[in-house]
């Protein structure tokens, strides 16, 4: 995007409240209790919102404030600790891990290097042969349990094999960052990393002294018929490296501000670069490969680059991604075990960069345009006329790709649009037409030819309406 942050940040904060709306829509479609989201664009917080409930028992509403276990993100805080170190001269990415983690001398692990376990390349076992801690049916692995697990199985792969993920290998990177450091893993990311930021709504491993502010995780919905269970929140213990964090989103956005292109807080331009360098293919079964750096997964999305990392907790599914070089970082946490966060951070982006192309260059929206804006229903779903960039775009808001089949839409008159002519299967090139209410809203609108209502009316019209 050519864009300066500070033009993107004004056009983002002026999609920000259709961007929340968009987020409501998929959230209650899709069932989900709670999503909590933060936008941030260069040093500004565009977009800090929370949807839904923090706990489908109690029904207490989700806010900002509310703390999310973020799992594998903490394998980039690991990575940016570890970074650090090598910096500093205390360690290199080319130690064997054996030279920090002596229990593995003697083992197929024990050459295998600190850049390959950053990277998944080390061909280490993912959890271990018993890994149903992951639905809480035993504890996470303590260390004792976790070199049991890297020196009796730990090798599947040789050294460079295949891209493997493997949480045991991050964890043995926090046992890593203990012996260079001298002192526990979560007492060194804290000071050298979280603290640095400031971010006072983030850690390294469950705090029960916080216990009250958490969100609640919960069960998938194994049919359309199912209900939601809450899920309790438990130590990681010596996995922590890999899957202990707990955050917000605004506090993910702002370590996130952290790794863009010009940023210095945490770590050199040079191993940012490093970080984001592509390490490792991931390609099986003929699918387009995908890539991960070093404690961060990578994406091309258009024209963005983006970088960042998931976590699938127990209850908790979240995504963090991060534009680089245009210094745009977008987070998503939900709390349900089927929780879509990883699309919703996408849809995000796809609507900026909707918002960012606008035909001439983005502008400030107008009163006549907002007064055309909203959600219109009809029996054939949801239809929204967009206000983004300066200008009205006709959008299925309930799809997964919202904005993969917009239509530009022209003010011919006060209450009569016109879509734009380019081919398709839905009304391009047809008119859009109002009719008002006394009160000046929209109280219906012809879309195509066929009417839709705000969804308060249809859904009170809806039944008399199929009964014929």
């Amino acid at each position: 995007m050519s864009s300066s942050p500070e033009q993107t940040a004004e056009v983002a904060a002026a999609a920000a409240p259709y961007l929340e709306s968009w987020l409501e829509l998929q959230r209650r479609k899709l069932r989900v209790p709670g999503v909590q989201a933060a936008v941030r664009v260069g040093d500004r917080l565009v977009l800090d919102t929370a949807l839904g409930v923090a706990d489908v028992d109690t029904g207490a509403p989700l806010t900002p404030a509310h703390l999310f276990r973020i799992a594998s993100h903490s394998k980039t805080f690991t990575a940016t600790a570890v970074l650090r170190l090598v910096e500093a001269g205390r360690m290199r990415l080319d130690d064997p891990i054996a030279t920090w983690v002596p229990a593995l001398a003697g083992t197929p692990l024990a050459p295998v290097t600190v850049r390959e376990l950053l990277g998944h390349q080390g061909g280490v076992i993912r959890d271990g042969g018993d890994n149903d801690h992951w639905q809480l049916l035993q504890p996470f692995p303590d260390e004792g349990l976790l070199l049991e697990i890297a020196t009796g199985e730990g090798a599947v792969f040789d050294r460079n094999e295949h891209f493997k993920y493997s949480n045991i290998g991050y964890s043995l990177l926090g046992l890593a960052i203990e012996a260079v450091t001298g002192v526990g893993y979560a007492a060194h990311v804290q000071a050298a990393v979280v603290d640095r930021l400031g971010l006072a709504d983030t850690g390294p491993e469950w705090d029960p002294a916080r216990a009250h502010e958490y969100a609640a995780g919960h069960t998938g919905l194994l049919d359309g018929e199912d209900v939601r269970l809450t899920i309790p929140h438990v130590d990681t213990r010596a996995m922590a490296a890999a899957t202990g964090f707990f955050s917000t989103a605004r506090d993910l956005t702002g370590f996130g501000a952290a790794h863009v292109t010009g940023d210095t807080t945490l770590l050199t331009e040079a191993s940012k670069r490093l970080m984001r360098r592509p390490e490792s293919v991931v390609e099986a079964h003929g699918k387009p490969p995908r890539h991960y750096g070093l404690g961060m997964d990578l994406r091309t999305s258009g024209d963005r680059t983006l970088v960042g990392h998931s976590g699938g907790y127990p209850g908790h599914i979240t995504r963090t991604w991060i534009d680089p070089d245009a210094h745009v970082v977008v987070s998503v946490l939900t709390n349900a075990v089927d929780g879509p966060a990883d699309a919703l951070a996408r849809g995000l982006f796809a609507l900026l960069d909707l918002a960012l192309a606008a035909p001439g260059g983005p502008r400030p929206p107008t009163a006549e345009l907002e007064r055309h804006a909203g959600r219109f229903v009809n029996l054939w779903g949801v239809t929204d006329v967009a206000l983004l960039g300066g200008r009205l775009v006709l959008l299925h808001p309930g799809a997964p790709e919202p904005a993969e089949d917009f239509l530009e839409l022209t003010v011919e008159a006060p209450g009569a649009l016109r879509q734009e002519a380019v081919a398709g299967f839905g009304s391009a090139g047809e008119p859009v037409t109002y009719h008002w209410a006394e009160d000046g809203t929209a109280a219906s609108v012809r879309l195509g030819g066929i009417t839709a209502w705000p969804e308060e009316v249809f859904r009170a019209r809806r039944a008399g309406q199929v009964a014929g």
